[in-house]
């Protein structure tokens, strides 16, 4: 049980510092009536001023873990335990193993201030058979530092998505510039086709085996390509005798 001047009293400058090596994250945090309700005021006051500093909007839900997290599009899942009861672990591990079921990313933060509670924290472990890292398991002293490292880990989850995003959508203009490039290179090769031609045609059309089934109509009606421009596409794809004969420049 915390009391005033506990590690549950933050001052302002404690949080900014906190934040401080946290960027410019923002998020959603749901938390669990059920949880809220079992913590010291403090502690909840605490966690609303460090949300809100960082840009967190915090919501109250009843939900299965004590807290959700969705930072960059990531959803993150966390069981808080604030007050380790070495008489009373059973019912963590229980919650745990449920959880872990129902949360694809779902971590553990439990507060072990004591040397009691630490090698309590290690016999069941092992007791309650916990496969390592499945979910993984972070101690802290204390449940400032606890929150503190929940934040960390969601805001982390997020940054790596959105980096993965980022590498992904580079990764496919990269390859659009690429397969623009060789559209270009196939339909210039098309007597009287030009490269504004061709760029008008996979803006319009969109690939070359469109540019085959479309009508010299369609292409007029979709490009600012001549009649002429627009006839030779049409024979050069739909006339045997149009492609294999001899073309003069």
């Amino acid at each position: 049980m915390a009391t005033t001047g506990s590690s549950y009293s933050a001052s302002t400058d404690q949080v900014r510092s906190s934040l401080a090596n946290l960027g410019n994250a923002a998020g959603v945090c749901i938390m669990s009536n059920a949880w809220k309700d079992e913590q010291e005021p403090s502690l909840i006051r605490f966690i609303s001023a460090f949300l809100s500093s960082n840009s967190f909007r915090l919501n109250f839900v009843s939900i299965s873990p004590d807290l959700i997290f969705n930072c960059g599009g990531v959803s993150v899942a966390f069981v808080f335990v604030t007050k380790w009861d070495c008489c009373n672990v059973a019912s963590i591990f229980s919650r745990v193993k449920r959880l872990k079921g129902q949360f694809a990313r779902l971590y553990v933060v439990a507060t072990l201030s004591t040397k009691e509670q630490s090698d309590s924290f290690v016999r069941s472990y092992f007791q309650y058979e916990m496969e390592f890292g499945k979910p993984a398991f972070v101690q802290v002293t204390d449940a400032e530092m606890g929150f503190e490292k929940i934040v960390k880990i969601a805001h982390s989850r997020g940054v790596c998505k959105q980096q993965k995003v980022a590498s992904k959508l580079k990764a496919e203009r990269k390859r659009s510039v690429q397969d623009t490039n060789m559209f270009v290179r196939l339909v210039t090769s098309i007597p009287n086709i030009n490269k504004h031609d061709a760029n008008t045609l996979y803006q319009a059309i969109g690939s070359i085996e469109a540019i085959a089934k479309t009508s010299k109509k369609d292409i007029l009606a979709n490009t600012d390509l001549s009649s002429e421009k627009a006839e030779t596409l049409n024979r050069f794809f739909q006339d045997p005798e149009f492609y294999f004969s001899p073309k003069f420049n």
